[in-house]
This record gives C-alpha cells, sequence and structure tokens, in this order.
C-alpha cells in the first residue's frame, strides 16, 4: 500500500509539473494577439492608404516585424505587470501569474521580439519607419507600462501613442516620412483609445482598484469617468470624419464615420445619464472596437478599389 500511496503521491506532482509546462499558446498568449490583429489592421491601412509604391514582399515583411513589436512589447508588459495580474479576474490566468511562464523567460522572449522587429523594419524598409518602431515599443513598456499606468489616472491617454502609432510606422514603410494624413489616422486611434478603455474601467473598477491601478474611476470616481467619455467621444465624432473632409477618405468612409460616430455620441450620452447603469459602458466598450474595425476597414476598402481602378 505505502508503494501504491508512493506511485500516486509521484503521478500527482508529475502532473502538477505538467501543467506548469508553458505550451505554445501561452507564449502566444504573451503576444496579446487581440491587440497585435488591431495593430496589424491598422497598420495595413496606413500601409495600402500610403502615396507611392512598395514591394508586396517587403510590405508583408513590414508587417509582420510591426506585428512582432507590437507582440515583443505585450510580452513586456505582462512581464512587468505580472503582479497587477495575478490581483485581477481578467488577467490572473495569463501565462505568468498562472505559473507556466516564468517572469525571466518573458522577458527574454520580449526583448528579443522587440529588438529584432526594428531590425527586420530597418532592413527591409528604412530607418524612419524602424526609429518610429522602436519609439512605440520604449513608450508603450517604459512610458506607459513602467510608468503612467500605476502613477496617474491619465495612464489611457498619454499611452494611447503607442497604439496610435502602428499605421503612421507602416506609412514611413512606404513613404520614409511622416505626413498629415498619417498623423490623422494616428488621431483617431488616439482619442478612440480613452472612452473604449474608460468605459471598460467603469464595469471593472474593482478589479483596478484591488490591484492599485489608478484608473481614472477609481481615482476620480464614476461620475468624472462617465463625463471625460462624453468628452472625448465629442472629439472623436468630428476627428473620426476628418478623412472625408480632407479627401483621402470618400463615400463608403463618410457614411460609415458619420453613422459610427451617431452610434459612439447615443452610447456616451446614455452613459453619462444613467449613472446607476453598466449596461451603456458594456455597449460602448463593445461598439467601439466595432466603430474603429469599420473606420479603417472603409478606408481599406477604398484604398484597395482605387489600386485596382474600380473607384477614385
Amino acid at each position: 500500500m505505502t508503494d501504491i500511496g508512493l506511485q500516486m503521491d509521484a503521478d500527482d506532482q508529475a502532473a502538477a509539473a505538467d501543467a506548469n509546462v508553458a505550451s505554445v499558446g501561452d507564449y502566444v498568449a504573451l503576444l496579446k494577439p487581440r491587440v497585435m490583429s488591431l495593430v496589424v489592421f491598422t497598420a495595413l491601412t496606413g500601409l495600402v492608404l500610403a502615396p507611392g509604391h512598395i514591394h508586396p514582399v517587403i510590405g508583408l515583411c513590414s508587417l509582420i516585424a510591426i506585428a512582432i513589436g507590437a507582440g515583443g512589447s505585450g510580452a513586456l508588459n505582462m512581464w512587468y505587470d505580472a503582479d497587477i495580474d495575478a490581483v485581477m479576474s481578467r488577467t490572473r490566468r495569463r501565462p505568468i501569474p498562472a505559473g507556466r511562464v516564468t517572469p525571466g523567460e518573458a522577458l527574454a522572449f520580449g526583448i528579443i521580439l522587440s529588438a529584432g522587429s526594428v531590425m527586420v523594419l530597418g532592413l527591409v524598409a528604412n530607418a524612419v519607419a524602424a526609429g518610429l518602431l522602436a519609439f512605440t515599443i520604449l513608450f508603450y513598456v517604459v512610458i506607459y507600462t513602467m510608468w503612467l499606468k500605476r502613477w496617474t489616472p491619465q495612464n489611457i491617454v498619454i499611452g494611447g501613442a503607442a497604439g496610435a502609432l502602428p499605421p503612421v510606422v507602416a506609412w514611413a514603410a512606404v513613404t520614409g516620412s511622416v505626413s498629415l494624413e498619417s498623423l490623422v489616422l494616428f488621431a483617431i486611434i488616439f482619442m478612440w483609445t480613452p472612452p473604449h478603455f474608460w468605459a471598460l474601467a467603469l464595469f471593472k473598477s474593482g478589479d483596478y482598484e484591488r490591484a492599485g491601478v489608478p484608473m481614472l474611476p477609481v481615482v476620480a470616481g464614476a461620475a468624472e469617468t462617465r463625463r471625460q467619455i462624453l468628452l472625448y467621444t465629442l472629439a472623436l465624432a468630428p476627428v473620426g470624419l476628418l478623412p472625408w473632409f480632407m479627401g483621402f477618405g470618400h463615400a463608403l468612409y463618410g457614411v460609415v464615420a458619420l453613422i459610427g460616430g451617431a452610434g459612439m455620441l447615443w452610447l456616451a450620452f446614455a452613459i453619462w445619464l444613467k449613472p446607476a447603469d453598466d449596461r451603456p459602458a458594456k455597449r460602448m466598450f463593445g461598439f467601439s472596437i466595432l466603430y474603429l474595425f469599420a473606420l479603417f476597414a472603409s478606408l481599406l476598402v477604398e484604398a484597395l478599389a482605387h489600386l485596382a481602378g474600380l473607384g477614385a
């Protein structure tokens, strides 16, 4: 019986050890694939909209480099934020707090991917695009993750610059420069970020409070957060129309921007007018993703139609 008991204990320990071994999926999770998909999509739009010609292989390699840079910075974010992730319900199953990936492994993984992505983009595209990608990674990891996130309720506002830069990086990969049009794409994402994440923070404020993250609802209260969501959405709606006004967004984009902007405003007013109801904030969080996707998708469709000779 003792031998059987010892064998059972050994089997249990082996099973526990196996459960803590990182899988390929764990390393994919470190890349923050949902964030990466948004980065790739907005970068693709910037790449296609940019004037001039880029060889398809160089364009593909540039997009892959931007995606890997985003993934590397995501891994570094998870490495630094492992203590916060461990106490938040929506993040505690991530690979590091769950014990499947060690902090050192995540750190090395993130550094290698980040440095490699900048080098590749510099080799296949140009130094301007590589420099912008390096700045994006450093801004997200150092300025946002290590400083802003834990010290100020404006973390999302300032830190949103990192998430808004991918179309600018892609534009530079084609042209070797930054233009007003690429900065408008940056402005759309930058202005979209606060209402999107503050809507999430409204119904997840308990998580942020437990983790000690000074998100706006925790520091300034839900009422001020609702007011700020409304103010930023009032600013976002006209910014979203700028590509149409400037002529690099056409009829399809104009319709999408008008309808989507109206939807964002409706939800922002609903959040402001119904302080006891979390449903408008949850709807805003979901709809805002659709809104941003629709804006960039319509720009992409119009640009591809133009390249194919099917539109203006």
